[in-house]
């Protein structure tokens, strides 16, 4: 397992839990240093970094979220944040090259060790619970059979910082996170992914 420097609350972390609490609720499992692949619900910009705040400094040093290249790969705080902060794994969503996989960074940073979080929506939802899942975290689910992967709900964040708004509303935030998901030998992508699904919701309460 890698090891990135740990720093004791950064300011980014002291930021997020002003504004929004991003208070920890380990339900299903205990926050070790088992390579996982945290998995939520996506209703606003702030889903990336308040998920990544709730976790204990030794597993954030370790964790690496995914995010939108074209969102996050930029100039000024927002680039800062996304680099220097988080070390996000960037996707580009408008690929150059039409054969490329954008799974290809997840794999990259999965094979040298690091846990990531994913929203497999792929998009925000303005709703309190998540939409569709696409099919990323199957794929990786099958290929990293050793990864755990750990269900993950984000309340009230549709509210703070909902699609389209600039500024986020100060708010209460809980961040919840369950039992690992279990694989199913010769399980369909459609079942793997509904229950997926299943399990964010079902932290929903």
């Amino acid at each position: 397992m890698p090891t990135l420097p740990v720093r004791f609350l950064p300011p980014i972390v002291w930021l997020v839990r002003l504004l929004v609490g991003a208070y920890p609720r380990w339900i299903g499992c205990a926050p070790t240093a088992t390579q996982r692949i945290y998995f939520a619900n996506h209703t606003s910009h702030m889903d990336t970094v308040v998920l990544w705040a709730a976790l204990p400094a030794e597993l954030r040093a370790n964790t690496r979220p995914v995010a939108a290249k074209d969102y996050w790969d930029r100039g000024g705080i927002r680039g800062h944040i996304a680099r220097d902060e988080l070390n996000v794994v960037m996707i580009d969503r408008a690929r150059d090259d039409p054969n490329a996989d954008p799974l290809d960074p997840l794999r990259e940073a999965l094979e040298n060790g690091f846990s990531l979080i994913i929203f497999p929506e792929g998009t925000r939802t303005p709703q309190p619970l998540p939409g569709p899942f696409r099919s990323g975290l199957y794929h990786l689910a099958m290929e990293f059979p050793t990864v755990e992967l750990i269900p993950v709900y984000i309340e009230n964040l549709h509210r703070s910082m909902p699609k389209g708004a600039l500024l986020p509303v100060p708010t209460i935030c809980t961040v919840r996170f369950g039992a690992p998901l279990a694989r199913i030998e010769g399980e369909t992508k459609e079942s793997f992914l509904q229950r997926a699904r299943d399990a964010v919701v079902a932290l929903a309460g």
